[in-house]
This record gives structure tokens, C-alpha cells and sequence, in this order.
């Protein structure tokens, strides 16, 4: 990509319209892929998607290059947690990753919480395990349900 072409990234707060390329992007991320088949087995659809947006439930932003949805990031507004960041991976390593994760952040901090949690990868091998602790996510020692370690980050006052 150019220096002219990235500087035609949009970031916009997510709608429920955005939903269904949601839902494809996330099937084609690199590392930890989840399919839309995947996503719907556990009940994470482009309509299930688009009514927690309606809702409020989620809050979310999407980048856009060109009219397309090159990657999201979504919170669970009544928990703090960040439930999903993912990017296309022609896309990684230009920052979007880190504005979209600050967006959500920023609509939490608004909200009122002082304390925000995700699940990452436990391995150092992943992207997400180095980006999520370089921007001062700490590991809770815990681990969730599907394995991944529960990091936390706290929002100054």
C-alpha cells in the first residue's frame, strides 16, 4: 500500500450495517481466524452482530480503506470487555489495530470504568500477546473458558 492509500483509512463508529463484513473480516484474519460457520455455532451472526450494535450492548469502531472494512474492534458495554480486534493482515502494522483498540477504551473511560479486560493468546508467539502488553495490558493470571489469558488494563481517573 502507498502513503497516499493509507492516508485514505477512515475510522467510523461501527453501525449495524457494517455487521455482515464484521463477520466475513473475521474469517480471514491471520491469526486466529474464525469463520463465519464458526461464529454462528456459537451463535455470533451478522444479525446477532448488528442487533447488539442497534442495542447499545456493543460499542465498536471500523476502519475502512476505500469503502471496505478492513478491520473492527467491539466492547461489551455493561462488562468493559474488549470482546473482538481484528484487522485483515495487509493491513497490520499500520497502527489501525492500536486506534480502533483506543476508541473502545475511550468510549469505556467515558462510561465510567476504571477497569478493562480481554482474552488473548497465552502464546508468545502471537501477535496479539506482544501488542496487547505493549500497550500496557497486564496478564490477571487467569485463563477464560476457551483457554485464553484474561489481561486487564486500567484507565486513569
Amino acid at each position: 500500500m502507498t502513503s497516499i492509500e493509507f492516508a485514505q483509512l477512515e475510522y467510523r463508529v461501527a453501525a449495524p450495517a457494517h455487521a455482515a463484513a464484521c463477520v466475513i473480516l473475521r474469517g480471514r484474519t491471520r491469526q486466529n481466524a474464525v469463520s463465519a460457520e464458526r461464529l454462528a455455532s456459537i451463535g455470533i451472526t451478522a444479525q446477532s452482530l448488528s442487533d447488539h450494535i442497534r442495542s447499545g450492548a456493543l460499542s465498536g469502531y471500523v476502519c475502512t480503506h476505500a469503502d471496505r472494512i478492513v478491520g473492527f474492534c467491539f466492547g461489551e458495554r455493561v462488562t468493559g470487555e474488549v470482546v473482538v480486534l481484528a484487522l485483515l493482515p495487509e493491513y497490520k502494522g499500520r497502527g489501525i489495530g492500536r486506534n480502533l483498540l483506543s476508541g473502545v477504551v475511550a468510549d469505556f473511560q467515558r462510561n465510567g470504568f476504571d477497569r478493562l479486560f480481554l482474552g488473548c493468546s497465552p502464546d508468545p508467539g502471537t501477535r496479539s500477546y506482544g501488542f496487547y502488553r505493549h500497550l500496557g495490558w497486564t496478564s490477571t493470571g487467569r485463563f477464560d473458558a476457551a483457554g485464553d489469558e484474561v489481561l486487564e488494563y486500567f484507565l486513569a481517573r
